[in-house]
C-alpha cells in the first residue's frame, strides 16, 4: 500500500568508541562529529561495570548540540528506576508538547481503570412487540466502544440474528453510538487533517480496518484506466455509503503520479483528482468517513441481507430503548481483552484507540463517555499511581492536540511508577521495540536502531508532529540493570530529530552493557516518510 498524500501539517568495541561508530552509521545524523573507525575513544579504558555517569552526561550533551536541534527546546531525563538516581537531566521540568508520548499516560490510565481483561461489547437489540416471531419492527446495532470491531464481526452478528429465526426487519436498522457523546473531534484538531486516518472521528460504534485496527476509515483504491480516461476507483467498505467525485485522469505511460484522494469536510464525498500513469501500480490509501456509526450500520445491513434477513427500511441513527425490559438481545460480540488491544494501539500509535479509551474511562468512572469525564478519570488514575500530575495538561488522549503539555520529569515519573503496577508486563510488551522487523513487535521503531546496541534493548513510545518529536521508555541491560528515559524535542525546524534520539538511546544501551551486534549493518531511518508525522500514520513502518 502506498503512503497517503501528506496534508499541510501543524505549524505544530569500547564504550565511547561504540557511540561514535553507531552515530556514524545513522544516516539521520550526517553532521555529528564522528571519530574515525578504529580510533581510540576518550574513555577507552573504562569498562562497562565501572563507566562513570559523568562520561554519559558528556556524550548526551554532545549529541544534543547537533544542528538538527538548533533553536529547539529539549527536555531530556535519564534515571535509574531501582535507585532513583538521575543520571542525566536537561530542562526536565520544562512543559513541552508530547505528541504521541501522550499515549503513555492514556494506556497506563486505561489499564489502571479498566484492567487488562476488560472487553468491549457490541449488541444487536430488537424491541419486543406484536407480530410474527420471524419478523421484528426495528433492529438496533449498539456500540460499546470496541476499537477492534471488524466487518467480519458484523457479519457474525448478522448470522446470529438470522440464526435466531428473524427473516424480516419491518422498520430500520438503527446505528446506536450513544455509549459515547456526540463530540467527534477534539476542539483544536486541525480540520485539514480530518480526511486522514490519524484524525478519524471518534464514535462508540465504528468499524476497524485491517490488522492494525484503524477506526473510522475506508480503503480507497485507484487503478489506472486507458490513457486519457478516468481511473477506476473502489471506495472499499464505504462503497454505497460514501459518494465518489472522480476528477482524476489516467496519464500516458511513464508519466508522473499526481493523485490526490481527499474527503469534503462534513460530507461522505470522496474526491479523487490529479493523474495516475497508465502503466502505474494501483494506489491504495486510507481515508476517514463522516459519522463512522453510519458506516457500521450500512455494513451490518448488507450482512443481514447476505444472511437472508430482509430490511424493509434503511439505516438510521438512534439509541436503543433505555428500558430493556421490552427488548431482547439477538446477537452480541465481545472484543479481545484490553491487554491484547494495547498492542496495535501502542505499536502503531493509533489515535482513534487512544480517544476511545479516554471516553471509555469516562464511562467507567463517571458514567459519561466524554473527553471531559475521561480526561478527569485519566488524571485521577495517574495520581493514584503516585505520578505527580501538577505539570501535566491533558486535552486529548492521543497527543494530536497541541493543548497537551508534559515534562520529561513527569514522563520518567510515570515510566518508573508503572513498574510496580500489576499490569506492567502488559504495558511493557505494548511498546515498540528498537530494530525488530516484525511490525507487531517493532512497531514505529522497527526501522530504527537495528544492528546497534539498542536493538531489542530499547522499548519506547515514539511521537512526531511538525516541530514536535519524542522518544520515551526503557533500556534493559544484559542482566537486571534498567534505565528509564524521556526525550521530548520541541521547536526544531525540518524533519524530526530521530537520529539524535536514536543515538542517545544507543548510548544508554551501551551504558548498561550492550554492544553493537557483530556482522549486522545498522539500520537508518530509511522508511520514516516525510519525518513530520508518526511513520505508522504515513504507512511507512
Amino acid at each position: 500500500m502506498e503512503a497517503p498524500a501528506i496534508p499541510r501539517k501543524h505549524s505544530p568495541g569500547t564504550r565511547r568508541g561504540a557511540l561514535w561508530t553507531v552515530t556514524a552509521a545513522l544516516v539521520a545524523l550526517p553532521l555529528l562529529p564522528v571519530a574515525p573507525l578504529g580510533a581510540s575513544p576518550a574513555h577507552a579504558d573504562t569498562d562497562a561495570a565501572g563507566e562513570r555517569p559523568a562520561d554519559l552526561r558528556e556524550d548526551i550533551d554532545t549529541l544534543l548540540r547537533h544542528s538538527s536541534l538548533e533553536g529547539a527546546v529539549s527536555g531530556v531525563v535519564v534515571s535509574d528506576p531501582d535507585t532513583g538516581e538521575v543520571l542525566y537531566s536537561r530542562d526536565g521540568g520544562e512543559r513541552l508538547l508530547p505528541a504521541s508520548n501522550m499515549k503513555l499516560f492514556t494506556a497506563a490510565a486505561a489499564l489502571e481503570v479498566l484492567g487488562t481483561d476488560h472487553t468491549f461489547s457490541t449488541e444487536v437489540v430488537a424491541e419486543r412487540g406484536p407480530g410474527h416471531r420471524r419478523s421484528v419492527e426495528d433492529l438496533y446495532l449498539v456500540g460499546g466502544g470496541d476499537p477492534t470491531l471488524s466487518e467480519g464481526d458484523l457479519d457474525e452478528l448478522a448470522a446470529e440474528v438470522a440464526g435466531s429465526g428473524v427473516r424480516v426487519v419491518r422498520g430500520d436498522v438503527h446505528a446506536d453510538d450513544t455509549w459515547f457523546d456526540s463530540e467527534r473531534l477534539v476542539d483544536d484538531w486541525w480540520p485539514e487533517d480530518e480526511p486522514y486516518a490519524y484524525s478519524a472521528q471518534i464514535s462508540a460504534l465504528t468499524v476497524a480496518h485491517g490488522e492494525r485496527h484503524d477506526t473510522g476509515v475506508t480503503e480507497v483504491s485507484v487503478s489506472p484506466g486507458s490513457a486519457g480516461e478516468p481511473p477506476e476507483v473502489d471506495l472499499g467498505a464505504a462503497e454505497g455509503y460514501a459518494e465518489l467525485d472522480n476528477q482524476a485522469r489516467t496519464g500516458a505511460p511513464g508519466s508522473g503520479n499526481t493523485l490526490v484522494v481527499d474527503r469534503v469536510l462534513g460530507t461522505n464525498t470522496i474526491t479523487v483528482s490529479g493523474a495516475i500513469p497508465a502503466d502505474g501500480a494501483p494506489v491504495a490509501v486510507l481515508r476517514t468517513v463522516h459519522e463512522p456509526a453510519g458506516l457500521a450500520g450500512h455494513l451490518f445491513e448488507q450482512a443481514l441481507e447476505r444472511h437472508g434477513v430482509e430490511v424493509v427500511g434503511g439505516v438510521e441513527f438512534g439509541g436503543a430503548p433505555s428500558d430493556r425490559s421490552g427488548a431482547r438481545v439477538l446477537a452480541d460480540h465481545e472484543s479481545p481483552g484490553l491487554g491484547e488491544i494495547l498492542v496495535p494501539f501502542m505499536k502503531f500509535s493509533n489515535n482513534g484507540h487512544a480517544e476511545m479509551l479516554v471516553k471509555s474511562i469516562g464511562r467507567e468512572t463517571a458514567d459519561e463517555g466524554s473527553w471531559d469525564a475521561g480526561l478527569a478519570g485519566v488524571e485521577k488514575a495517574l495520581t493514584g499511581l503516585g505520578v505527580d500530575t501538577s505539570d501535566l495538561v491533558l486535552n486529548d488522549g492521543s497527543g494530536l492536540s497541541r493543548g497537551n503539555l508534559v515534562t520529561a520529569d513527569t514522563v520518567v515519573d510515570l515510566l518508573t511508577r508503572s513498574r510496580d503496577a500489576s499490569w506492567y508486563g502488559t504495558w511493557r510488551e505494548s511498546l515498540p521495540v528498537a530494530g525488530k522487523d516484525d511490525p507487531f513487535v517493532g512497531g514505529t521503531l522497527r526501522y530504527r536502531m537495528g544492528g546497534t546496541a539498542a536493538e531489542g534493548a530499547v522499548s519506547a513510545k515514539t511521537g512526531t508532529m511538525t516541530g514536535v518529536s519524542a522518544l520515551s521508555g526503557y533500556v534493559s541491560g544484559p542482566g537486571e540493570d534498567e534505565l528509564v528515559f524521556s526525550i521530548v524535542n520541541n521547536g526544531h525546524s525540518g524533519p524530526a530529530p530521530r537520529g539524535v534520539q536514536d543515538a542517545i538511546a544507543v548510548r544508554l544501551a551501551e551504558y548498561v552493557g550492550h554492544a553493537s551486534l557483530a556482522g549486522v549493518r545498522p539500520q537508518s531511518a530509511r522508511a520514516e516518510g516525510g519525518g513530520e508525522l508518526e511513520c505508522s500514520w504515513e504507512l511507512t513502518c
